[in-house]
C-alpha cells in the first residue's frame, strides 16, 4: 500500500510540472483584486474571493477610494459594479 502511495505521489509531481512547462497554473493563487459592490443601503469593498466584506459605505465614491488605497498596496485592480451588479469601470495598479 505505502509503494501505491508512492507511485500516486510522483505521478501527481510530474503532471504538475509538465502543466507548468506548458503554461498552466496547477494551483490556484488568491488575488488582491477590490470590488466595489452595492451593499444593503450603501456600497461595500469586497476582496476577490471573499464572503465577508471590507468595509461598508453610505457613498460609491467612498468605496472606491478605500478599494483604490488597497490595490494599490497589493498591486491588484479595482473592479467598480453597477447598482444591479454589472461591471462599470476596472482600475488596474497591477505592474
Amino acid at each position: 500500500m505505502s509503494q501505491q502511495n508512492s507511485l500516486t505521489n510522483d505521478i501527481q509531481k510530474l503532471l504538475h510540472a509538465i502543466l507548468k512547462a506548458l503554461g498552466y497554473d496547477t494551483q490556484r493563487k488568491r488575488t488582491w483584486h477590490q470590488h466595489v459592490v452595492p451593499y444593503e443601503n450603501g456600497w461595500a469593498v469586497r476582496r476577490e474571493g471573499n464572503k465577508r466584506i471590507t468595509s461598508k459605505h453610505r457613498k460609491q465614491s467612498t468605496a472606491i477610494n478605500k478599494a483604490k488605497t488597497l490595490a494599490k498596496r497589493y498591486k491588484a485592480d479595482v473592479i467598480i459594479h453597477r447598482e444591479r451588479g454589472g461591471i462599470r469601470d476596472r482600475v488596474s495598479y497591477g505592474d
